[in-house]
């Protein structure tokens, strides 16, 4: 490990970062367990919920009740044999998998019968021990809310008639809440801190009784503090992540139905705004862009969460044209006709939790009647390895790598040390398209000082100009990538011309400067587990201050 790139990684990290990462390591949250146990539950003094309407199940459920029960779950389209009742323990799969396991987001598609039977055995077989991967601050969260939305929002009438499981249930939600209020997941912030908020407040919410009460406050005051944070003023989530995006959304609009007044106080304006900013960050096809980490298949779909949302306030007509979320530093244009474009002229994210950031600087995705014919190579794994370090890095996107680097540093599964930034972004809309442009210094570091200008023109009869100028004092070696939807067939290519080939028709990508264009095998991972092959054109020229760039047009 590189000392000087740890330095640059730590040194952007909160106080309160540093503190939790030390006793985190150090187990130090593990020592006084046996200070969590049912016995010190008080009775069970009641639901208070008055919901406006059914709470939503999380995500896309991907695991039926009949391969459930035959013992078979599947998450990150990885199938596994786990028996009936599931095994617990599954330390040899990826911490992601065992992670969605404990989740028990898989708990919607069962019967009440067999949703008591697989809560009554995770109750009864995973108890709190030493670092068990099932009761870490992020899955203790969401199956915490998972418990109490599905056995006292889904089921709420069989589980107060069954006292005998009420009364285990109850004991181990006891237990869960507690740990989690002394666990919060300081040593990570972001949206683990968030889902350990939301998880509170909403147990909190749910029942009667001091101990539900004392949990309401502390979700409370997390949340006070974490969505004015997170949730930014254009409405992004302050990760950048589309997906996360979902997330939040999800977790907001859980809040809101509980019709707790705090809650309602605290949740509605900033729900409005992340739904309005969920429609731009949305391609034709109805799927979130894949910017920084994100995949399809994870969390609610954009169209189900807008349409849940339209429980609590009315929703505005989703407009065509021109948009900016100039706090995320996403522009872009979108008709009727299936035209999408979105331009990512955005910071990493905030700097002490980048760990869900791409080196993406000025990348973007196109749709065209419908269709996604330029894209982002999405996400992998979060395992260490080489796929997690290709989809992070900047060839794998729609932006310019020199030199064989990335634009910032990003090391292991999550790390990132020094890391470039977007300067002096200028946007002009009208009525016929809109030009964005702007410099990043993720290059500085190089030698020469490279920086890197890009400025995208783009026309509303589909026409997309982007010029790109190199500035260095030393020569670099350039390589501007466009990588092409697996639809997408070459279907003639000649000098630095390529027409393209995508099931709705032709479109033409025009290179200019003084370079080579060649293909590159690349892969485009929509979902996690999911690798499929695709090609990336390849420009490539060098110099000192050099200019470039390419058109593509619809035709």
């Amino acid at each position: 490990m590189s000392l000087r790139r740890l330095l640059h990684t730590v040194r952007y990290l909160r106080y309160q970062q540093i503190l939790g990462q030390v006793r985190s390591r150090l187990n130090l949250w593990y020592e006084k367990q046996e200070a969590f146990n049912d016995k010190f539950a008080p009775a069970y003094a009641g639901c208070r919920w008055c919901p406006v309407t059914e709470f939503l199940p999380p995500g896309l459920q991907h695991n039926s009740a009949a391969k459930i029960l035959t013992g078979q779950l599947c998450f990150l389209n990885n199938m596994q044999n786990t028996g009936w009742p599931p095994k617990w323990n599954c330390d040899n799969l990826p911490k992601l998998w065992q992670y969605n396991l404990h989740y028990c987001d898989y708990l919607w598609g069962l019967d009440y019968e067999h949703a008591k039977l697989l809560a009554w055995d995770w109750i009864t077989n995973y108890p709190l021990k030493k670092a068990q991967i099932g009761w870490q601050g992020y899955p203790a969260s969401l199956r915490l809310t998972n418990f109490c939305a599905i056995f006292f929002g889904k089921y709420r009438k069989q589980t107060e008639a069954d006292t005998v499981f009420l009364r285990k249930l109850w004991g181990s939600i006891y237990v869960q809440a507690e740990w989690l209020t002394k666990h919060l997941e300081i040593h990570l912030l972001g949206n683990h801190l968030f889902e350990n908020g939301a998880a509170l407040a909403f147990a909190g919410s749910c029942f009667a009784g001091r101990a539900a009460d004392k949990w309401l406050r502390k979700g409370i005051r997390i949340l006070a503090k974490e969505i004015p944070e997170q949730v930014l003023n254009d409405g992004t989530h302050f990760e950048l992540s589309p997906m996360y995006h979902c997330r939040i959304t999800y977790l907001l609009a859980m809040l809101l139905n509980t019709n707790h007044p705090q809650l309602v106080t605290l949740t509605k304006e900033p729900l409005k705004k992340m739904v309005n900013a969920l429609r731009h960050i949305t391609h034709p096809d109805g799927r979130i862009a894949l910017l920084n980490d994100s995949a399809f298949g994870i969390y609610n779909a954009p169209a189900q969460l807008v349409y849940y949302a339209g429980n609590f306030f009315e929703i505005d007509n989703a407009g065509t044209g021109n948009f900016t979320l100039p706090e995320a530093g996403y522009y872009g244009f979108r008709d009727d006709k299936g035209t999408y474009v979105i331009c990512d002229a955005a910071r990493i994210g905030p700097d002490y939790i980048p760990g869900h950031a791409h080196a993406d600087i000025f990348s973007f995705e196109l749709s065209l009647k419908g269709q996604r014919v330029i894209v982002d190579s999405g996400v992998y794994n979060y395992e260490t390895g080489q796929m997690r370090q290709y989809c992070r890095a900047t060839k794998a996107h729609n932006t310019v790598e020199i030199n064989g680097q990335d634009q910032c540093e990003m090391w292991a599964a999550f790390r990132v040390g020094r890391r470039g930034r977007p300067h002096n972004i200028k946007w002009i809309a009208g009525e016929d398209g809109f030009e964005l442009s702007a410099w990043h210094d993720g290059y500085k570091r190089q030698k020469g000082g490279c920086v890197h200008y890009r400025e995208f023109n783009w026309n509303k009869a589909g026409k997309l100009i982007v010029r790109d100028i190199i500035t260095a004092s030393k020569p670099q070696s350039i390589i501007s990538r466009v990588h092409l939807h697996p639809n997408c067939k070459i279907d003639h290519l000649k000098d630095s011309t390529v027409r393209v080939a995508y099931p709705e028709g032709y479109f033409r990508i025009s290179f200019s400067g003084n370079g080579n264009l060649s293909l590159e095998d690349s892969y485009y991972c929509p979902e996690f587990g999911v690798k499929i092959p695709n090609k990336a054109l390849a420009f490539s020229f060098s110099g000192c201050k050099t200019e470039a760039g390419f058109q593509i047009e619809a035709l």
